[in-house]
């Protein structure tokens, strides 16, 4: 069956009713500038949307969308449903067989103003799972102690679940709007394959192209009970992957010989795991840590001011870089030992053993650079390291002088009193590095106050997202969209 269809929608009698119970903007005064605070009653009370949206997302954890395979397509007929339901119009964009993204325009006029739009964004598939090692079953979207568990709670369901609440919180209140606001869920995200945003863009961007958007990336960060800051990701290192390549002569088990291919892959992996690439730092981590240099201990803030200084700018990276891992990786291009792979039998030497190395590389840096240093570093002429195909590409970072930063800015500034709103530069790849190579100004804001416990989970065993947590984000977004592109 074709997925790549518009489905129509009627509105029905409970979604009319429902939407008429919700506050109705009164006559529009003249559009105010953006950065003034939208009256948080335009949007009605979010609460009933936000336990809604918990169903959702639970509903969406029962998906099992694990990349490979993925099958998203799933995913985003469960959505179309949900859109069907609230009388907007869906459409399924077919990428690859099972493989489906999904998109959704709230219009502000006839003719829509692509460079005005603001898209909200998230990914449906999720990354695998060791099932023996979790404590409640990773797709069954258990609630457990103000808790919902399971694989992409936090990534990046939970996103997706609150992305469609204030998309649909939008659409009930009836608001004039001043721009398109549009939703998309991809697919392929955490893999990077053949069904992935930049595929979707080469065949979508007409349906979806947009001047603004808000996904994944940023955090907001709570240190012992309270938000310490909200860190917006404004730019991203980018992802890719080296194969290292042990070559020597393959042979019985019994008469080892000095090129056994293992050994020599093993001694170039472990000096590639000592290695520390040089700090880089670019405006936004300057920026970054200036912010944050405040709200940390007397200790940490002064490296955080020194870190620029020419007496003691490399102290401070040090001291800075041991402190934390996400720190370390926001100073310096990465690169992680992930994968091993040799031999066929337990007493054959193998002629061949190869290592995956995943590299994060600071923007304005190439990984044929990488590759350059690391083969000087390992110094063998069995060992060749070659550059995986599909890697990213590095996108120009957003403005933070844009009004919808701005927005972001004083609507996190307002909701998490005493937090600094900060600038930030993921560690991680997303979409929005495709985004921003088709002049997008695009954010990142996964608008639910977590802790450091919370994060650890994503990717990892017991993911879960505390539900008060779920629901404040829910109600921030839903207070950024409407700051944003309500008309008052």
């Amino acid at each position: 069956m074709n997925w790549n269809r518009r489905v129509q929608v009627l509105v029905g009698a409970a979604a009319l009713a429902a939407a008429a119970s919700l506050p109705v903007a009164a006559q529009a005064p003249t559009p105010a500038a953006p950065g003034i605070p939208v009256n948080p009653s335009l949007v009605g009370d979010t609460s009933n949307v936000a336990k809604e949206a918990q169903g959702w997302l639970a509903d969406l954890i029962r998906i099992n969308t694990t990349n490979p395979p993925g099958n998203e397509q799933v995913a985003a007929k469960y959505i179309a449903g949900i859109l069907e339901k609230e009388g907007i119009t869906a459409e399924i964009l077919e990428l690859t067989p099972g493989r489906s993204a999904v998109v959704a325009r709230l219009r502000s006029a006839a003719v829509a103003n692509p460079a005005k739009a603001l898209l909200l964004v998230a990914h449906m598939d999720v990354v695998a799972v060791d099932k023996s090692k979790w404590t409640v079953d990773p797709f069954g979207g258990v609630i457990k102690d103000g808790y919902l568990y399971g694989r992409g709670a936090i990534d990046d369901k939970g996103m997706l679940a609150a992305n469609l609440a204030a998309f649909v919180a939008l659409k009930r209140a009836n608001l004039r709007l001043n721009r398109d606001v549009i939703f998309l869920a991809t697919a392929d995200e955490e893999n990077g394959g053949d069904a992935n945003i930049k595929v979707l863009i080469g065949k979508y961007w007409d349906k979806f192209a947009a001047g603004f958007s808000i996904n994944e990336g940023g955090n907001v960060f709570v240190v012992k009970g309270k938000v310490q800051y909200v860190g917006v990701q404004a730019s991203e290192k980018v992802s890719g992957n080296i194969d290292v390549i042990a070559r020597g002569k393959s042979g019985h088990a019994s008469q080892p010989t000095k090129d056994n291919a293992v050994v020599h892959l093993g001694a170039a992996v472990g000096k590639i795991g000592a290695y520390t690439a040089p700090v880089h730092l670019t405006a936004i981590v300057r920026r970054y840590f200036e912010g944050l240099a405040p709200l940390e201990d007397d200790e940490i803030g002064k490296w955080m001011r020194s870190l620029d200084t020419s007496d003691r700018g490399e102290h401070a990276q040090r001291v800075l870089s041991n402190t934390s891992p996400l720190w370390n990786a926001m100073l310096r291009d990465t690169i992680a030992p992930t994968i091993l792979s040799a031999g066929v039998a337990n007493n054959v030497i193998p002629g061949e053993a190869h290592a995956n190395l995943n590299v994060r590389l600071l923007p304005g840096d190439t990984i044929e650079a990488v590759v350059r240093d690391l083969t000087k570093l390992v110094d063998d002429p069995l060992v060749k390291l070659e550059v995986k195909p599909n890697g990213g590409l590095a996108a120009p970072p957003s403005s933070l002088e844009s009004d919808f930063y701005a927005v972001i800015s004083k609507v996190a500034a307002q909701e998490f009193p005493g937090a600094a709103v900060l600038p930030f530069q993921s560690t991680w790849a997303t979409d929005s590095s495709q985004l921003r190579l088709h002049n997008v100004q695009a954010y990142g804001l996964v608008p639910f106050p977590l802790t450091e416990e919370d994060l650890k989970r994503m990717h990892g065993e017991d993911e879960r997202i505390p539900l008060a947590a779920f629901n404040k984000g829910v109600h921030v977004l839903t207070r950024i969209v409407a700051e944003f592109a309500v008309t008052r």
